[in-house]
């Protein structure tokens, strides 16, 4: 009887691996030669927009609570699917002594739960994708003062993304600087899952300075 439930449990399993904050950072470079550079390009910078949402404290407090509330979500989803497996189990116990007709009614009913757990759990793992895109693209969105201030104050005339340029004079990289004038503007933001099946609250998305 427990067997249907198995396709639902890829759930589970999908929210338990969806993408936080902390994955938009470029992953570690692998451990290479020291490269001695040239002379840093007057008015060229390079700037790492993942870099930056990845090393600013709000990032970091994006990130701290889209992994709660996928923590969140898969307790919920659990405990629901222990409920039915036990259920299953149950009906499995008793299919020796129940009448055929009332086996396979229950068993229908369970499987109802089951399908219904099923989409439960993949509207869950939309709702966390729609809360990460949302939160992450107010950090982005917070981003763009400080970027164009630290560019006026380093006197750049070109601004190059680093993830497209293979190597660089460190100095010309304003990523630590842009970090630094976003945890002045904003520290935290304060946010709850989206909710798919109804109308989304006002003002789901508070930032906090302090």
């Amino acid at each position: 009887m427990s067997k249907f439930l198995s396709a639902a449990a890829t759930s589970v399993v999908a929210l338990a691996l969806a993408t936080s904050a902390s994955a938009q950072t470029a992953p570690a470079a692998a451990a290479a030669p020291a490269v001695t550079h040239g002379p840093a390009i007057a008015g060229v910078c390079i700037f790492s927009s993942q870099g930056a949402v990845g090393g600013s404290l709000v990032g970091k407090a994006v990130d701290t609570r889209l992994k709660t509330i996928i923590q969140q979500v898969n307790a919920e989803l659990t405990a629901e699917r222990t409920s039915l497996d036990n259920e299953a189990k149950a009906l499995d116990a008793k299919k020796a002594t129940l009448a055929q007709d009332a086996l396979e009614q229950q068993a229908s009913a369970l499987q109802v739960k089951a399908n219904a757990w099923q989409r439960k759990g993949q509207l869950r793992q939309k709702e966390v994708e729609a809360t990460e895109q949302k939160a992450l693209s107010r950090v982005y969105q917070e981003l763009d003062t400080p970027i164009k201030q630290v560019y006026q104050a380093q006197k750049c005339g070109i601004l190059l993304d680093r993830e497209s340029v293979m190597l660089a004079n460190p100095s010309m990289d304003i990523t630590a600087a842009v970090v630094a004038a976003l945890d002045a503007r904003i520290k935290t933001l304060t946010f709850d899952r989206e909710r798919l099946d109804q109308a989304p609250a006002a003002g789901a998305l508070q930032p906090t300075n302090k």
